[in-house]
């Protein structure tokens, strides 16, 4: 595997420790959440690791593909990659609007 091609795997494997980190927080604070709150919030969670999932699949992929083809298979892995992070951030921000809301009521 080329250095370029071995930076960008490990820097996008780092990338996705921290979002597992993230995932896992947002389990547990899931796991604290109302039974109906934590239905939607288990749903949610699933449709990231289906995503980190995907991710992680076209890492490993990227780096079995040829010197010529990683190239091509890097636009791909980087619609996902952006993809993957919209969700992570949209779901965060939903969680944190819903324990505010259930704070108040």
């Amino acid at each position: 595997m080329s250095e370029t091609r071995d930076a960008y795997v490990q820097k996008l494997k780092a990338t996705i420790d921290e979002w597992n980190a993230e995932i896992d927080q947002l389990q547990a604070e899931a796991d604290q959440a109302d039974a109906e709150a934590k239905i939607e919030y288990d749903r949610q969670i699933a449709d990231l690791r289906a995503k980190r999932q995907a991710v992680e699949d076209k890492i490993a992929a990227l780096q079995q593909a040829s010197e010529g083809a990683w190239e091509d298979l890097k636009q791909g892995l980087e619609n996902s990659w952006e993809i993957l992070k919209t969700s992570i951030s949209r779901a965060k921000s939903e969680f944190k609007r819903g324990y505010k809301e259930g704070g108040e009521e």
